[in-house]
């Protein structure tokens, strides 16, 4: 049974850093990363990172967001430095099994970002 389990979110003042983090369990992954929906809006990618370290970002946070991951351990952190209040969004956890190309999220952890 695959499960992922987020930490980490909560209300941030705009300038400020958060991070992110993710374990998850239940199989071998190739893909996590971290997705976000802010209210009235469809879920979007924000930073993903594969097994071999590539890493993929949305351009609204190249510079000021950092994915890493540990695939020994299936965990996955999100370094939110510089934030907007447009980065306010809950923010779920991805992850896609190796070989059968099946996703998995996590439950969401709310973000924001405000003063």
């Amino acid at each position: 049974q695959v499960r992922l389990v987020e930490s980490g979110g909560g209300l941030v003042q705009p300038g400020g850093s958060l991070r992110l983090s993710c374990a998850a369990s239940g199989s071998i992954f190739d893909i996590m990363g971290w997705f976000r929906q802010a209210p009235g809006k469809e879920r979007e990618l924000v930073a993903t990172i594969s097994n071999g370290g590539s890493t993929t970002y949305a351009e609204s946070v190249k510079g000021r967001f950092a994915i890493s991951a540990d695939y020994a351990m299936n965990t996955v952190s999100l370094q939110m430095n510089s934030v907007k209040p447009e980065d306010t969004a809950v923010y779920y956890c991805h992850a896609r099994v190796r070989y059968r190309l099946i996703s998995y999220w996590g439950q969401g952890t709310q973000v924001t970002v405000s003063s």
